[in-house]
């Protein structure tokens, strides 16, 4: 028994000598599947992520004694691997290229084991068969955490989404109650009641009604109108990603165009809130993308913006960089609201900002120099000078950055937050500069 220990042992210090070539073996298993895409796009860093520490817990678990080291080895493996599927959801990819990516460094470990036992033949009978199940139930663990981790992300986007219909609906509550107190001024003999929009129509073509009035209720009825319309638009366009119908068209594209011409098209729609919207970025940025989809998403992330500052503005950023070889460019929306209080905030903006603090703390450690360091800093924020509670407050944020995550998922980018009270909020999106050649499609 003890020699079988031991025996587990040097195998544990074997595979720790060999992580480099399984992590490299593993990245080109993952890079040859063509059914993986997104791993194309992310640096070495941030490729390998949490995964270093779910191998060093594997390799402990080798190395453990009793029960009790086991265990414990076996909870910070899970943890990691949980934190692996937060950021894999954070960087763009979707359930399945986690799920293929865990089977790839299943086999991968796999191979190096059958290597050592090929060379090791004389090892007691039972150091390989737990090493193998061990190694089952990491990569087991690994799937079914990730899975959840997946799982509950979805739930806090759908509870963002239910907080949005929650807000119409009470929207639509309180121009009922407007509605009924102008219609017994006006005219109490009206019998039944039917919808919103029928029963304002009817009391603006009424001849009772005054013209204060009118201009008044019109107001409160163009308003609700158009938040309704912008809610079902979102809800379709939501479902379209949700149900796979969106197909991204890579172009060749100059992202610093697009940006500045969307963004100097809402400047009206800025100084009407008494707002400034401004840019900053190369004045050429070549890339390739989907260009309506990344005004999409910009677009959500400014108006979003617009609607929770209250004074000061909206800055639109975009410039290039390139992480561990891997070509990026990124696009920031700051603003200065009054920030999120990250413990009251929605679910959804809570794991976000989680996701994006460790995933920097990865990067950190992972000890970056030059253009690779600066990629680990969070995205500035500007100085608030907004005196809201909270942004979340003004509602209106869970189905559009739904979509914005849905977006960034299919463009294979990810998204990051950055915020806290009294701050602003910033938003970055970092984007691949380039795509397989497969995906391109004439300009």
């Amino acid at each position: 028994m003890t020699q079988a220990i031991n025996q587990l042992a040097a195998l544990a210090d074997y595979l720790q000598e060999q992580r480099s070539k399984i992590l490299q073996a593993w990245h080109h298993s993952v890079a040859d599947d063509p059914q993986l895409t997104t791993a194309d796009k992310l640096s070495r860093i941030q490729f390998t992520d949490h995964i270093p520490q779910v191998l060093d817990a594997y390799e402990r678990r080798l190395r453990a004694e009793d029960p009790g080291e086991k265990r414990r080895a076996r909870i910070e493996q899970r943890e990691s691997a949980a934190e692996h599927g937060l950021h894999r959801w954070q960087q763009g990819y979707d359930q399945r290229e986690t799920m293929r990516e865990w089977g790839h460094l299943h086999l991968c470990v796999l191979r190096e084991l059958e290597v050592y036992a090929a060379e090791h033949q004389w090892l007691e009978e039972s150091v390989m068969p737990t090493a193998r199940a061990t190694l089952v139930r990491l990569c087991a663990e690994g799937v079914c955490e990730s899975a959840a981790r997946f799982a509950r992300l979805q739930q806090m986007e759908a509870a963002s989404r239910v907080r949005d219909l929650e807000q119409a609906l009470q929207n639509l509550s309180e121009l009922e109650r407007e509605r009924t107190e102008m219609w017994r001024a006006v005219a109490h003999d009206m019998r039944g009641t039917v919808s919103v929009i029928s029963n304002a129509s009817a009391i603006l073509t009424s001849d009772a009604v005054e013209d204060p009035a009118r201009t008044q209720f019109s107001g409160v009825l163009e308003r609700s109108v158009a938040s309704l319309r912008g809610l079902l638009g979102d809800l379709l366009d939501l479902g379209r990603l949700e149900a796979g119908q969106e197909q991204r068209k890579i172009v060749a594209f100059d992202a610093a165009t697009i940006l500045k011409e969307f963004c100097e098209s809402m400047r009206i729609l800025a100084s009407q809130r008494n707002l400034f919207l401004k840019t900053d970025g190369p004045p050429t940025l070549p890339v390739k993308g989907d260009p309506t989809k990344v005004r999409r998403i910009v677009q959500n992330l400014v108006l979003n913006a617009l609607s929770v500052t209250e004074r000061g503005g909206v800055l639109v950023t975009w410039q290039e960089r390139e992480v561990s070889g891997t070509p990026q460019w990124i696009v920031c929306v700051q603003d200065t609201g009054p920030g999120l209080d990250i413990a009251h905030a929605a679910p959804f903006e809570q794991m976000l900002k989680q996701a994006t603090a460790e995933s920097h703390d990865v990067e950190r450690r992972a000890g970056l120099a030059g253009d690779d360091a600066a990629s680990a800093e969070a995205a500035p924020t500007l100085a608030s000078k907004s005196t809201y509670p909270s942004a979340s407050a003004a509602g209106g944020e869970g189905i559009g950055l739904s979509i914005v995550k849905r977006l960034c998922e299919l463009l294979d980018a990810s998204l990051e937050l950055e915020t806290a009270a009294g701050t602003g909020t910033t938003f970055r999106i970092v984007f691949p500069r380039h795509y397989d050649t497969s995906d391109l499609i004439n300009a």
